[in-house]
């Protein structure tokens, strides 16, 4: 059963107000902050009896996230909650009173967005998806995946602050697995074919998409982009190899809403700091694989890739979910120690 809710929350019938901040979009993020409403229900917060939520998606327009975290500030938000780094930096940039939960930032410390994971400082708290991290696990996948691939593409979006300590990442992991790297930024969707087009000219044999709101509102035009060239590609996000992409390797980004955004902002209505509530890490990281995009493309995936998949989609309704493997344990979410 639910937990009581805060006493403050029950005297005189007080409606706490909830802000979220995306900077993808409503057709393919709804799913993130429905996470999120999830677990606040099972926390015992109910929209409409003691929690309204306030929904803004810049919808891949980084440039609007400023005016939109404002519009949460004006509103007197109790909480904001965001999704993506260019989000987490709006919302610190527009206010430094209002608790804010941040959540799939890559680089929280890098960014400038907390002062450590243990001990994230002022008015800011949330979790990270080990973003730059991951860069390296990208690489060394889809080359697992398609072994003859010697000259790989990095999408990136030259907006995203998180992306260019990424591209250091991720070349280092290139030197080491001697892989050739073509690199090309889309910051704006009509970019985004020209990179396309100039990964084809470069000779690229396939392809890694770093995770980001807008190539997020973007994906069936990447996904579609990337089939015209018959381009092996790997995402940051696993949505894009439920909608027809090849491979993503990625956190449950709806899960961690639901798990770790909701719990913290059931904390912070309950009174705690957001500066003594340490940034979570997540522990479980998904690899999805599309066989029918396979096919397509004419690929066969090593069985020793497909050992590793967490789900593997067949036919455009047929998953086949994996028990949990080494490389992703089935465990809540750690926070560093202090």
């Amino acid at each position: 059963p639910p937990s009581p809710l805060p006493a403050r929350a029950q005297s005189g019938g007080k409606v706490w107000r909830l802000g979220y901040l995306d900077q993808a979009s409503a057709a393919h993020s709804t799913s993130y902050v429905d996470g999120l409403r999830l677990g606040l229900r099972d926390l015992g917060w109910v929209e409409g009896r003691n929690i309204v939520v306030d929904v803004r998606f810049a919808e891949g327009k980084t440039d609007q996230l400023p005016r939109l975290a404002t519009e949460l500030v004006q509103l007197k938000a109790d909480v904001i909650v965001t999704s993506t780094t260019p989000a987490a930096l709006a919302a610190k940039h527009a206010t430094t009173t209002i608790p804010i939960v941040i959540g799939f930032v890559a680089d929280p410390v890098g960014s400038g967005i907390v002062a450590s994971l243990a001990h994230p400082g002022a008015n800011i708290t949330g979790w990270t998806h080990s973003g730059l991290e991951l860069r390296a696990k990208y690489l060394e996948l889809l080359k697992a995946a398609v072994p003859a691939a010697t000259r790989v593409g990095v999408l990136w979006n030259p907006a995203n602050q998180a992306h260019r300590p990424s591209l250091r990442v991720i070349e280092a992991a290139a030197q080491r697995i001697k892989v050739e790297l073509h690199l090309a930024g889309a910051d704006a969707p009509h970019k985004i074919e020209p990179a396309v087009s100039e990964f084809v000219q470069n000779g690229v044999q396939a392809l890694v998409v770093f995770p980001d709101g807008m190539f997020l509102t973007q994906a069936p035009l990447i996904i579609a982009q990337v089939a015209r060239h018959h381009l092996p590609a790997l995402y940051g996000v696993r949505e894009y190899a439920q909608l027809g992409g090849l491979m993503a390797y990625a956190a449950n980004i709806a899960d961690m809403h639901r798990e770790i955004s909701a719990s913290l902002v059931d904390k912070i209505l309950r009174g705690a700091q957001p500066a003594d509530l340490p940034v979570a890490q997540p522990t479980k990281f998904e690899l999805v694989i599309n066989l029918k995009t396979a096919k397509a493309l004419g690929l066969t995936i090593p069985p020793s890739v497909l050992a590793r998949a967490d789900e593997v989609i067949q036919w455009p309704n047929e998953r086949i979910i994996a028990p949990p493997t080494s490389h992703s344990p089935t465990r809540p979410a750690r926070t560093p120690s202090t």
